[in-house]
């Protein structure tokens, strides 16, 4: 692996930055694996584990337009910080919840909306404030590669955790960890030294100023585009998540550490594909990379689909989370290396909404469609949903580039 793999460190606020996220996003997961398991063992219910992806999305995708307007005109920095600090105080609740034993199944499901509210500040000013975090902007793919390694290598460790921490200690120890890591993210917020903050004259109001990012999409296709495939796998596809209890539990006869441990390989696909993506060259075509992994995506899920022998299904896992890496990457670097500055925080929230707001929805409409026709078959469709999505996007390149050389022959 060469040193260009990590060339985003050379920058002291980034590196501050992945260092505090590392760790509190192991909480955030295993926060996400004890809510996922101490929902379907209370309920038993597929449509609930839908229903509580889609409580703790929706309301960031109700609420991203304002956070992208917040972040674009207030202190992005100082917004993170109250964003974590209120991150914090929901997994204090959640904890005390869960320790005490007085809880219903709806009083997580608020509290995970209340977190899905909070995310819809938090992301559009964590993303936008990681072009501010590196020094020099040549690094910023590397930064938002590195990025995703982060979130992926999480993903690996904090569901693995989070089955032996439910098995040997109990739901309340997942929640409990995840609260103290917030202490991390914080302190290497406050140790970071961020340029001063310019306040722009606003001629505008939200709404106007919601408009004009509406606009400036409009009037750039290749982040239309961009936006359009990510809404379309992230309603259709990436709730393919939200059925995994249903592997462990029912197919593969399992505990929760056999949850974790599928969640894991997922998470360590992804994490190849991360690393995979942080040591590519500069200048290498990220359209078509996006084209082949989502391809490679799409194989991965149709073969984990009605995979019965749990060591090749933990295989299938991993080549899905490689593929399923690249449509959260690639889009975001897409959009982050050439959107306008003063649109960042807006057009980041519209990334957010067809991300996160998407997802719950898809959950909801998959938790449905796999109480009639069963999770595998559910998942095999899913897959091939991502092949057509995959192939479209490479015919979409072809068209793209014969209407360059046509233009260029012209002159």
């Amino acid at each position: 692996m060469d040193i260009s793999t990590f060339s985003a460190f050379k920058s002291r606020n980034y590196r501050l930055y992945f260092t505090g996220q590392s760790i509190s996003l192991i909480g955030t997961w295993m926060q996400k694996t004890a809510v996922s398991w101490v929902v379907y063992s209370e309920t038993h219910s597929k449509f609930m584990l839908g229903l509580t992806l889609f409580a703790s999305m929706f309301p960031s995708f109700v609420f991203s337009f304002l956070g992208g307007v917040a972040s674009d005109r207030y202190n992005r920095y100082k917004l993170l910080l109250i964003t974590q600090f209120a991150s914090m105080g929901q997994a204090i609740l959640m904890t005390a919840l869960i320790f005490f034993k007085h809880y219903s199944v709806w009083e997580i499901i608020a509290l995970s909306a209340l977190l899905g509210f909070i995310n819809a500040f938090d992301v559009p000013a964590r993303q936008s404030l990681v072009y501010e975090m590196v020094d020099n902007k040549a690094d910023l793919p590397n930064a938002l590669a590195l990025n995703s390694s982060m979130v992926n290598l999480s993903r690996l460790i904090g569901p693995g955790i989070a089955g032996l921490a439910l098995e040997k200690f109990g739901e309340d120890i997942c929640f409990g960890l995840n609260a103290v890591s917030f202490i991390a993210v914080i302190g290497s917020l406050l140790m970071m030294k961020l340029p001063a903050f310019l306040e722009k004259p606003r001629t505008k109001n939200v709404f106007g100023e919601l408009k004009e990012g509406l606009q400036y999409i409009k009037q750039t296709p290749s982040i239309a585009f961009v936006l359009i495939m990510l809404a379309l796998i992230s309603l259709l596809v990436l709730p393919f998540s939200t059925l995994i209890p249903v592997y462990a539990k029912d197919i593969f006869k399992g505990t929760a550490s056999t949850f974790g441990v599928i969640d894991s390989v997922i998470g360590l696909g992804a994490f190849c594909g991360a690393i995979f993506l942080a040591s590519l060259k500069p200048g290498r075509n990220l359209r078509k990379i996006l084209a082949t992994n989502t391809i490679i995506f799409g194989i991965g899920l149709v073969l984990f689909s009605h995979s019965t022998y749990y060591p090749i299904a933990l295989v299938f896992a991993a080549i899905s989370g490689f593929g399923m890496m690249s449509q959260i990457t690639i889009s975001n670097t897409l959009i982050q290396t050439t959107v306008d500055p003063s649109m960042r925080g807006r057009v980041i929230s519209f990334y957010a909404m067809a991300f996160f707001g998407m997802q719950p929805l898809g959950g909801l409409l998959i938790g449905t469609i796999s109480q009639w026709i069963g999770t595998p078959d559910t998942v095999m469709i899913q897959g091939i949903i991502t092949l057509i999505i995959g192939f479209s996007l490479f015919r979409f390149l072809r068209i793209n580039e014969a209407k360059k050389l046509k233009a260029a022959q012209e002159v």
